[in-house]
């Protein structure tokens, strides 16, 4: 039994929306059409859970377990109820996906409901691997490609996606209650957790912002190496994922750290520069 309105979740029209505001292309035009179907699949999933964890109106940790179970019948050949599971089903036996990735990303947002704050860097990096990386084990499974080295190189692209989001994003995320800023770092930098209510960044959490964004801007370059790994339709889809991220490296530099007081929106055409770029080496 679902709770109350959980069905409602993620509607195509919600989902369509929220796709317009991402940093990366979810799945870009020229694609084929049994690739795009895929990729909104993947995505229509991982947006639902999100929505169940950030935003539900009842209890979101009974939301979010009656979803796995619901999750889990596609793995048991059995049809599931929400209709975003009902179109990722085909997709998990056409490609062959494992259950893994699509587990994580539920406990990331189990973890989500109980914790707030993250001690250190690497702290939120192991967030990281529960709330972005496997949304990228699950693109390169849509296009049938694994190996270890590559997926590598994918959780750094997914992690430091996930990281320049959070740093957009700081102000939106202390009125909810997060902060994702690690707090050695804050401490390191002199910077109070009342600073981020501020309409505007203290230098010393301008200074901060400007380290964390380089810090994700290298884990983004090194990951970037994925692209020349990758041939046809997959080269082009993670090239457009990478593109959006560097997209919104250089939109968080324009803001000079001041990630309160300016909206680090990346640019549509700097995306596609980057992506004709990065598909051309």
């Amino acid at each position: 039994m679902h709770p109350d309105g959980l069905q409602n979740v993620a509607s195509d029209r919600q989902l369509g929306r929220k796709e317009h505001t991402e940093n990366f292309p979810v799945a870009l035009k020229l694609l084929p059409a049994a690739h795009r179907e895929s990729l909104h699949a993947v995505y229509g999933f991982a947006r639902t859970v999100d929505e169940l964890g950030d935003s539900y109106a009842g209890d979101r940790t009974a939301a979010l377990r009656a979803f796995k179970i619901d999750l889990d019948r596609i793995w048991a050949d059995e049809e599931p109820d929400h209709p975003v599971l009902r179109r990722l089903r085909p997709i998990v036996g056409q490609h062959d996906l494992p259950a893994d990735p699509f587990h994580r990303l539920i406990q990331a947002n189990l973890q989500d409901q109980t914790v707030t704050r993250y001690r250190t860097f690497d702290d939120l990096v192991g967030y990281c691997r529960l709330s972005a990386d496997p949304v990228g084990r699950m693109v390169l499974g849509v296009f049938d490609v694994n190996g270890p080295e590559t997926e590598r190189l994918s959780d750094l692209v997914c992690t430091a996606l996930q990281l320049v989001e959070h740093w957009q994003d700081v102000a939106e995320d202390r009125r909810a209650g997060r902060i994702y800023l690690p707090q050695a770092d804050l401490t390191t930098y002199g910077v109070a957790e009342t600073d981020l209510d501020q309409r505007q960044a203290t230098q010393q959490l301008r200074e901060l912002m400007i380290f964390e964004t380089a810090r994700a801007a290298k884990m983004l370059d090194e990951g970037a190496a994925i692209v020349g790994r990758l041939h046809g339709w997959a080269r082009i889809s993670v090239a457009g994922f990478v593109a959006g991220g560097q997209a919104t490296v250089r939109a968080l530099r324009r803001t000079g750290g001041d990630v309160l007081a300016q909206q680090a929106q990346p640019s549509k055409l700097d995306t596609v520069r980057l992506l004709v770029r990065a598909v051309a080496r």
